[in-house]
């Protein structure tokens, strides 16, 4: 299968074109529930989680952003049904992440206001990329390591690094909790608006600096409007897309052809979207 192109069909039967352990690293968003109707296509899971689970290579990364329709009888747990299926199948829950947005889609009457989606990461044994992201401010930079921790019947003992006589950098490892900024006008492309469900392109990069290094293969099995694909070609991975929505194919595409340039440095600028 040729990289850096997107295909239009139903991802659990394109993905049978891909080789085994073939993908790098998984940036995707399924559908939610019943919360969009997408043009009336269906998502069949276990298909797409299964084939999922043959291509991506040993050390692969799928990173799964879901988040569950919520009535007032409650969750419907999708997410976390989805997160253990993926561990059946063989794919360590690596982490769990959670997308905290800056806005809610609607007030609820019945529970507190919800900003947040899960950002699942399963990989396939080992992470075998990560580079952390390292842009957390520290409020005690400069100074000393201090401090203890619990061993585990309780007790207490020295952290090694104060042994050692660390100091704490001017800037740490985010957190697993990441805020963004929702919204058409904070996307930096409103073209995404055609689309009725996205993520923010700074979302989508983050997670290809930190799971990927240049050249590796990035799939978007659900493509949507093609931030995944974008953000991979932004930061110098190979792409691979599919879309089951073939009015969304234009789109995704148009967004890939006329939205980046370099200039003769080699420095990569946004244009400004017509569509």
């Amino acid at each position: 299968m040729e990289t850096n192109k997107v295909y239009h069909g139903d991802c659990a039967v394109v993905m049978q074109d891909i080789p085994d352990e073939y993908v790098d690293l998984v940036v995707t968003s399924p559908p939610y529930s019943q919360l969009r109707d997408y043009t009336g296509y269906g998502f069949d899971f276990e298909a797409t989680s299964k084939q999922l689970h043959r291509i991506v290579k040993s050390g692969g990364v799928i990173v799964w952003v879901v988040g569950d329709q919520t009535t007032k009888d409650g969750e419907c747990g999708t997410s976390f049904r989805q997160a253990l299926h993926f561990q059946s199948l063989g794919f360590n829950i690596h982490d769990t992440m959670i997308y905290k947005k800056n806005a809610i889609p609607y007030p609820d009457i019945y529970r507190y206001y919800a900003c947040f989606e899960y950002m699942f990461v399963f990989s396939k044994g080992m992470p075998k990329t990560f580079n952390p992201l390292k842009d957390r401010k520290n409020k005690h930079a400069n100074m000393k390591v201090s401090g203890t921790e619990r061993k585990v019947d309780g007790s207490l003992k020295e952290k090694p690094c104060k042994k050692r006589g660390a100091v704490i950098k001017e800037y740490g490892f985010r957190w697993n909790v990441w805020d963004y900024n929702v919204g058409i006008c904070n996307y930096g492309d409103r073209a995404i608006a055609a689309h009725p469900a996205t993520f923010p392109m700074a979302l989508a990069k983050d997670h290809i600096l930190s799971w990927s290094k240049p050249g590796d293969i990035v799939l978007d099995p659900m493509a949507g409007a093609g931030t995944t694909l974008l953000m991979a070609k932004e930061t110098g991975r190979n792409y691979i897309g599919i879309e089951i929505s073939e009015e969304y194919i234009d789109l995704i595409n148009y967004r890939l052809d006329n939205n980046l340039y370099k200039d003769e440095n080699g420095i990569t600028y946004r244009r400004k979207s017509l569509w």
